[in-house]
């Protein structure tokens, strides 16, 4: 079976800076197990990481391909950036060693690009932005992805970046309601810029969020889009 069969089985992974999640996608993207969760291994090299999936991938039922969304940029399969992880990663060829792992076609996309996949409507300007360990971040126009977009590194306020200012260790340094008010802030600051026609907001903390105080074009996602959209990698 090829892994762009229609009636292939996909083993969506989602590489966190908190943890390391997957499950299993039936053709038409349902769920058929439960969805599988480890800490994230510190510190998070390669080889750590590599070997606690190694441990959840055999946890699995049966599959035809993987689709990975790690926390970084990703170009061909190959790992540029890792922020949130270990600098070691850069050059690693995650597709590959995946591959040589499951003997399985193998997709590799930055996290809040599949998340992106899983949630956007496909018509106009769409941004995605997950907050978790960091913030990332994805643009689409007309269901079409703008790859590797890294807001959450760019300049902010006060010599922070966007990540700096909404990232997990400032949720813990100021707590949820001042965290929630920073969040109001970077939706003020990026809206006039991209004028997007819907944004949509993933990730860990996103269940921090109440949805009656979000602007009228933000949409709330379940953590789970960031293994849901593993499917659509395989659509592109």
């Amino acid at each position: 079976m090829t892994g762009n069969d229609a009636t292939a089985r996909t083993l969506s992974i989602d590489i966190g800076g908190t943890g390391l999640k997957m499950l299993v996608l039936d053709p038409l993207g349902k769920a058929v197990d439960e969805r599988t969760r480890v800490e994230t291994p510190r510190p998070a090299t390669p080889g750590a990481i590599i070997e606690a999936l190694r441990g959840l991938i055999a946890e699995q039922p049966d599959f035809d391909r993987v689709s990975v969304g790690f926390p970084g940029v990703v170009h061909d399969g190959v790992i540029w950036t890792a922020p949130n992880l270990h600098r070691s990663w850069r050059g690693v060829s995650l597709a590959k060693t995946l591959r040589e792992m499951t003997g399985k076609p193998v997709r590799v996309a930055n996290d809040a690009d599949v998340q992106g996949y899983a949630s956007v409507e496909g018509t106009g300007v769409e941004m995605v932005l997950t907050l978790g360990t960091g913030l990332g971040s994805a643009l689409f126009v007309d269901g079409r992805l703008v790859p590797n977009l890294e807001l959450g590194h760019h300049p902010f306020r006060k010599g922070r970046t966007y990540e700096d200012y909404v990232g997990k260790a400032a949720l813990a340094a100021v707590g949820k309601k001042r965290w929630r008010k920073r969040v109001d802030k970077i939706l003020t600051q990026v809206e006039p810029i991209w004028n997007y026609r819907l944004l949509h907001i993933g990730g860990g903390n996103v269940k921090l969020l109440h949805a009656d105080q979000m602007p009228s074009n933000v949409r709330l996602h379940s953590n789970l889009g960031g293994v849901l959209g593993g499917i659509a990698l395989w659509r592109i």
